[in-house]
């Protein structure tokens, strides 16, 4: 399948939503990913960690649609929230929205090269000029990562934010994740 490269005004939301149960990489050559979306142009990006108000804030959003459908809550993980952020950085810098990363084949490999065994790992991403409020109001509509929040086996969150080299496309990445 040929790899899609779209430009989208910087008005736009871009969203896209990933979950990996203990299944293979979605490809092994790591410049591949059929659904990436080319944002904007790559350059240097504004990274920072995320800050812990800010990773409540999106376990807060999310337990609210989980408790909806009688699950569990999530708990806000740094670890979790540390990932996310340099996937977000990673894809800011390449002005690229993604799963795979620069040197990782997807979010499981993340959280385990962080030191985080998963039994269950889901991913949501979004790039556009939008807030966490409205990034995190974007997922709750969207069938596709309502399914990622609503995954019964989670229990784990983290979320990560970087703004692109043009210093107006922030590149969004939340992680669900459940230990062994």
């Amino acid at each position: 399948m040929a790899e899609r490269q779209l430009r989208l005004p910087a008005q736009m939301l871009a969203l896209c939503g990933l979950a990996l149960a203990g299944c293979a990489a979605p490809s092994a050559d790591l410049g591949t990913d059929a659904y990436a979306v080319q944002v904007a142009e790559p350059g240097e990006a504004t990274c920072a960690a995320t800050s812990a108000s800010e990773n409540a804030a999106g376990a807060a959003a999310t337990n609210s649609a989980r408790s909806r459908a009688s699950l569990p809550p999530v708990t806000a993980r740094p670890v979790l929230a540390k990932v996310a952020a340099a996937h977000a950085c990673d894809m800011a810098k390449r002005g690229r929205m993604t799963h795979i990363g620069s040197t990782t084949s997807g979010p499981a490999a993340r959280v385990r090269a962080a030191g985080y065994a998963p039994s269950v790992t889901a991913e949501n991403i979004a790039a556009g000029p939008y807030t966490l409020p409205r990034v995190l109001q974007e997922w709750n509509s969207s069938q596709g990562h309502l399914s990622n929040i609503m995954l019964p086996q989670v229990r784990d969150y983290g979320i990560g934010r970087a703004i692109g080299a043009d210093g107006r496309t922030v590149y969004w990445a939340a992680v669900y994740a459940a230990p062994r």
